[in-house]
């Protein structure tokens, strides 16, 4: 079982970097929807160094920014309240012009992972909306238009200048967003290929209805399928999240095919110490379910209790992999002596 923890200002020390890995930790993931890779420069160098400390060749993924949408940068977070309008579009909350051409009134708009909802009500050069649920949003957060899909490319002038950097900055591997067929993990490839990154292993998210059910078509063009619950659930509704789960989980495990699974497996530890009983659930049913790898976001990113948190996924996985490799073996046959004392 291979386990990850998104990289933050909570974790980002070389000696604590080096404390994960000696727990257990595989790798780290680097999210740069947020940022560029070489504004990451001193989080990569403390990988390196706690490469170097453990004596581990710790995994480090860069989450490439990619086809998703995301609000744009705000000078500070902004409070929405249910019931306040707001409008998307320049001078209030920046969004990129191919969102707001796709956006219809009564058009429902998602933000962060579905923590706040807007419904647009005039569209235009700008988008005027009602707050639907609130929250405070921060830059960057991920935009969901559920049945709205929009065509963009595999990866950004961005991320192309980040693959640019990669080696220099010990990148291991790539998680592609929005995975929707073959062609664009092709072009992911031909990209690393370019630039002398064959041996990087790319992570495929399944982000929306359209990468799901298209799984078959482009599974074998990657190297680990990754279940992203957090936009899949925006773009599913909730209700519908678990079946998808299962069922990318079963189609990965007849295919022999590697899958993770990551979001808010233990997000009650970005506050608090311990978990919940149903996010120990959680996170114990994926590894039953066949998952390989297992990954922390914001409990280690901006969370309270890093260590804690790394701790309690490996535990975790450790118990849930002794319970199935228990199920795996066959029932063993009582000796001739346990057989004699029996109850009849």
């Amino acid at each position: 079982m291979k386990t990850y923890a998104t990289l933050g200002p909570a974790c980002c020390r070389a000696d604590l970097l080096t404390e994960l890995l000696d727990m257990g930790l595989t790798g780290f993931r680097l999210n740069l929807s947020h940022t560029t890779l070489t504004a990451c420069r001193p989080w990569t160098d403390a990988v390196q160094a706690a490469r170097q400390a453990s004596g581990r060749d710790a995994e480090l993924i860069v989450d490439m920014r990619g086809p998703e949408l995301r609000m744009g940068a705000l000078p500070q977070p902004v409070p929405l309240a249910e019931g306040d309008s707001v409008t998307l579009g320049p001078g209030s909350l920046p969004v990129e012009p191919d969102i707001l051409a796709a956006v219809a009134p009564g058009q429902e708009i998602l933000l962060d992972d579905g923590l706040m909802a807007l419904r647009a009500e005039s569209c235009g050069r700008a988008v005027t909306c009602t707050v639907t649920r609130g929250g405070v949003l921060e830059s960057r957060k991920s935009i969901t238009l559920p049945g709205v899909e929009l065509l963009r490319p595999a990866l950004t002038a961005q991320d192309l200048l980040d693959l640019d950097n990669a080696a220099g900055q010990g990148v291991t591997a790539v998680m592609q967003p929005f995975v929707r067929s073959r062609h664009e993990l092709e072009q992911v490839r031909t990209a690393l290929a370019r630039r002398g990154l064959e041996h990087l292993t790319i992570f495929a998210k399944i982000e929306d209805r359209q990468g799901w059910q298209s799984l078959p078509q482009w599974m074998d063009a990657c190297d680990v399928v990754t279940v992203a619950r957090g936009d899949l659930g925006s773009n599913l509704g909730l209700l519908h999240l678990p079946a998808a789960q299962k069922d990318i989980a079963a189609r990965c495990r007849r295919a022999g095919k590697p899958f993770l699974v990551v979001t808010q497996l233990l997000h009650t530890m970005t506050e608090h110490p311990t978990p919940t009983r149903a996010e120990v659930l959680d996170v114990y049913n994926a590894v039953l379910d066949g998952a390989s790898a297992l990954m922390l976001t914001g409990e280690t990113a901006r969370g309270r209790y890093p260590l804690e948190a790394v701790r309690w996924l490996l535990d975790i996985a450790r118990q849930a992999e002794e319970e199935a490799a228990r199920e795996a073996l066959p029932p063993q046959k009582p000796s001739k002596k346990e057989s004699k004392k029996a109850p009849q």
